[in-house]
């Protein structure tokens, strides 16, 4: 039965990582193009031969390979970790807020407090939320720590507590995901009934309510009135998370969906399709989509060192 649970644990890290560099791939190719209709975007995955990430899917990448190879969070090391990746691809399609903070610390800023120079009370874009996924798998089992790993590794570049909460309560979704047994419906009441206990704020708190309320609803203009589809963390993370319990048993639904609803689509649907990876496992996964992807043995390889992580934690 133990070995039964890891396989399945596994197949869900892969499917988180996974899922979000093909939501990000396939999103980026939408994004600002405004709605769209779901067999428009069928088509443009099956016409791409190959699947692109951008800084979305290059941070996290970012944040896996730091919590690895430091065997869990140091600021320290995940800032230097961003510093050295986007010098080595500066072209991922990163803002430009980013960029300024990197060289600050470079140039001696403290990893925890670069951020607030650049922007009077820190910036509440989903930057940190896009790139949470590897924290809400390996702090899965604890979400007090998760909170505070996704608010420190937050802090690196977007420090306002809306984007650092916004960082943790996309965490808290896939650690909820990673818990849910796949062969197990999602109980949506739950399911948000548990995110409105984990998060603080009160936005993102009457945010998860109108979660619930709009299940169902047909009409994508009204979603966006109501959750967003833009690049604020308020705006964005509930969509991703909506996205998902529209269709739980669905990857591909549900990062269609995501993708269809406009906006900021490479970033909601990165964060969508980490949830549902994460729930419903690699397999789930089209396999046409997983053969386009970049660089996809190594994003695989960075899933099965954290999985590693966390079915065998080494003696500290």
């Amino acid at each position: 039965m133990r070995d039964l649970y890891k396989g399945t644990l596994k197949s869900k890290f892969l499917g988180c990582l996974i899922g979000t560099a093909i939501g990000d791939a396939l999103g980026a190719r939408w994004e600002g193009k405004g709605m769209a209709r779901s067999e428009d975007i069928v088509y443009l995955a099956v016409k791409l031969k190959r699947l692109i990430y951008t800084d979305d899917t290059h941070m996290t990448i970012g944040v896996a390979e730091s919590l690895i190879e430091s065997q869990g969070f140091d600021g320290e090391h995940l800032a230097q970790t961003f510093i050295k990746n986007y010098e080595a691809e500066p072209w991922r399609g990163y803002g430009p807020g980013p960029p300024r903070i990197f060289r600050m610390i470079k140039n001696g800023e403290a990893w925890y407090s670069a951020a607030n120079k650049l922007y009077r009370g820190g910036s509440f874009g989903n930057g940190s939320a896009m790139r949470v996924a590897p924290v809400g798998l390996l702090f899965s089992r604890n979400l007090e720590k998760l909170r505070e790993i996704a608010y420190q590794s937050s802090s690196i570049t977007h420090s306002h507590k809306l984007g650092k909460e916004g960082a943790a309560l996309q965490a808290c979704a896939v650690a909820l995901a990673i818990n849910t047994p796949s062969d197990k419906d999602i109980d949506k009441e739950d399911f948000l009934y548990k995110l409105q206990n984990f998060v603080q704020d009160h936005l993102y708190k009457e945010k998860v309510a109108q979660i619930k309320e709009l299940i169902g609803e047909q009409d994508k203009a009204k979603v966006v009135a109501v959750l967003g589809n833009g690049i604020e963390a308020p705006r964005s993370v509930p969509t991703a998370i909506y996205c998902f319990l529209r269709q739980t048993q669905s990857y591909e639904d549900t990062v269609i969906y995501a993708i269809s609803l406009g906006g900021d689509t490479d970033t909601i649907a990165a964060m969508a399709g980490a949830i549902s990876g994460a729930y419903l496992g690699i397999e789930t996964i089209p396999s046409e989509w997983r053969a386009k992807l970049e660089n996809r043995e190594y994003i695989e390889a960075l899933a099965e060192n954290l999985w590693r992580l966390v079915v065998c934690p080494r003696q500290q």
